[in-house]
């Protein structure tokens, strides 16, 4: 374990033994990861920026049951993608129509200044390809690449975040990524 990830248990600790400062540390620690996550998840920032909030008071309910079996992101992770697959089971039974276009709401590139004007457009078209390819992906699979691939995570730690095996990441990863190369082969020009 890192020492940040000794910080976040100790944190846990304090916050569990009544010191509420500690979640403050926590948030300002986390609440950037689980953000955009979140919005990579349901595509929308305000209803990430509330699963975000809703994820930490979660955190807060949750402390005197935590134990520090594994790294904290893992169980912070874990709390979020359980909220995340929730929201979208609702947005399932609850379809509506968004009054704008989120395009974009998912990874944004950073601009290089080295890039021509050409192959920033290029790069962006990319982006936006790939942002919409994983948008269409199924939850699980969804989850799974991203807490892997964006959030670095193990395929041990998106397990144990995820609440399955190890090898059902592995499997998930590989699907999704196949998924990905037959969903942007379709929409390419």
């Amino acid at each position: 374990m890192t020492s940040s990830s000794d910080d976040d248990i100790q944190l846990m600790q304090q916050l569990a033994n009544g010191e509420d400062l500690a979640l403050n540390t926590l948030m300002a620690r986390w609440r950037g990861r689980v953000a955009a996550f979140l919005l990579r998840m349901v595509g929308d920032h305000a209803t990430a920026m509330d699963l975000t909030q809703e994820s930490f008071v979660r955190l807060y309910t949750s402390r005197h049951r935590y134990q520090p079996t594994a790294v904290f992101s893992t169980y912070l992770f874990h709390i979020a993608a359980n909220l995340a697959r929730s929201h979208i089971r609702w947005k399932g039974r609850h379809p509506t129509v968004p009054l704008t276009d989120n395009e974009g709401a998912m990874i944004h590139e950073s601009a290089d200044p080295q890039l021509s004007p050409d192959d920033a457009a290029a790069l962006h078209e990319k982006t936006t390809l790939v942002n919409q390819a994983i948008a269409i992906l199924p939850t699980d699979l969804r989850e799974a690449l991203l807490l892997f691939t964006v959030e670095d995570m193990s395929h041990t730690e998106v397990a144990a975040a995820l609440g399955c095996s190890a090898k059902a990441i592995e499997v998930r990863i590989y699907r999704a990524r196949q998924m990905l190369r037959g969903i942007i082969a379709k929409q390419a020009p």
